[in-house]
C-alpha cells in the first residue's frame, strides 16, 4: 500500500431526493431535538438538546436512516467500519441490507484480549468505508483511519447520517477522506421551521 490517498473534492457528497430527505430530516428532528435544560459537555447549562440515539434506537427510523446510507457506499466496498459509539448500530443495518460483512471500530484499542482497535475481520489489504452517526470535527474519523491505515486498510470514505460541521470545519478531505452525508445541519434546521 501507498501513502498517496486519490484527490478528493472539498466539499461533502450529498444524497438529493428532496421530497424523501425532507421527510426523513423531519423525522429525525422531531424524534431527536429534545427541550429543557440540558448540561453540555462545556458544562453550560443548554434549553434544547440533540439526542442522536433516539434515531439510532428506533428500528424504523434506523433502517430508513441506513437505507438512505447505503446509496452513498463506494461499489469497491469491502468491510462497513461503524465507529463507536453511534456508527455501530448504523453499519450494522447497513450490513443487514447489502450483505456486506460489519467492522466494529473502536476509540481505542481494548486492554484485554485481542486488543484490537477493529473488531470483526482482518482489515489488511481491505477497502473499508467508515459508518459514523453524525460528524462535527471529525476527530473520530480522523483517528480510526490513521489506526486502520497503518494496518494495511484502504480508507478514503465515510458515510454519515448528519454533517453537523461548520462550513470549512470538516477538514477530513486533507487526509484524502471523502464526506458522504445524507443530511446536513441545515437540512435539520428547516425540517424544524417546515
Amino acid at each position: 500500500m501507498t501513502d498517496q490517498q486519490p484527490d478528493v473534492p472539498d466539499e461533502p457528497a450529498v444524497l438529493t431526493e428532496p421530497a424523501v430527505l425532507a421527510e426523513l430530516a423531519r423525522d429525525i428532528d422531531r424524534v431527536c431535538r429534545l427541550e429543557g435544560e440540558f448540561v453540555v459537555r462545556s458544562g453550560a447549562v443548554v434549553p434544547e438538546y440533540f439526542d442522536k440515539y433516539l434515531f439510532e434506537s428506533d428500528p424504523v427510523l434506523l433502517r430508513r436512516v441506513a437505507e438512505a446510507m447505503v446509496r452513498l457506499v463506494p461499489d469497491d466496498t469491502d468491510l462497513l467500519g461503524g465507529l463507536e459509539l453511534g456508527g455501530v448500530p448504523i453499519a450494522t443495518m447497513m450490513s443487514s441490507l447489502t450483505g456486506l460483512p460489519a467492522l466494529f471500530v473502536r476509540k481505542a484499542p481494548k486492554a484485554y484480549g485481542t486488543r484490537r482497535l477493529a473488531e470483526g475481520a482482518d482489515v489488511d489489504g481491505r477497502r473499508i468505508t467508515l459508518v459514523e452517526d453524525i460528524v462535527t470535527t471529525g476527530g473520530a474519523v480522523r483517528d480510526a483511519t490513521a489506526v486502520l491505515r497503518e494496518q494495511g486498510a484502504t480508507v478514503e470514505v465515510v458515510v454519515c447520517t448528519i454533517d453537523r460541521s461548520e462550513p470549512g470545519a470538516n477538514r477530513l478531505h486533507e487526509l484524502g477522506l471523502q464526506t458522504r452525508s445524507v443530511l446536513t445541519r441545515a437540512d435539520l434546521d428547516r425540517a424544524r421551521t417546515a
